[in-house]
């Protein structure tokens, strides 16, 4: 299921970083969509080389709230958009 957020707004999704050594979730601007899906913008302190990224920049994800640890329920990137 999709989380639905007002369009033209941005909003902050996390991002599954890789090869961390733990789950790690990078918070990244992103731009909801019509269909209920978010494009994901790029940070300016993106950077390639360091943060291998599940769905890097301007990749259209869905998008669920999950629990963290602290408490705190983001949305995160789960899938590509088709």
């Amino acid at each position: 299921m999709s989380a639905v957020q007002d369009l033209n707004i941005e909003t902050i999704v996390y991002v599954r970083l890789f090869d961390e050594g733990t789950d790690v979730w990078r918070p990244a601007p992103a731009i909801p969509q019509a269909d209920g899906t978010f494009k994901i913008g790029k940070p300016a302190d993106y950077d390639p080389e360091t943060e291998r990224w599940e769905f890097p920049p301007q990749t259209r994800v869905k998008c669920v709230r999950r629990k963290f640890a602290d408490g705190d329920e983001p949305l995160v990137a789960i899938a590509i958009a088709k």
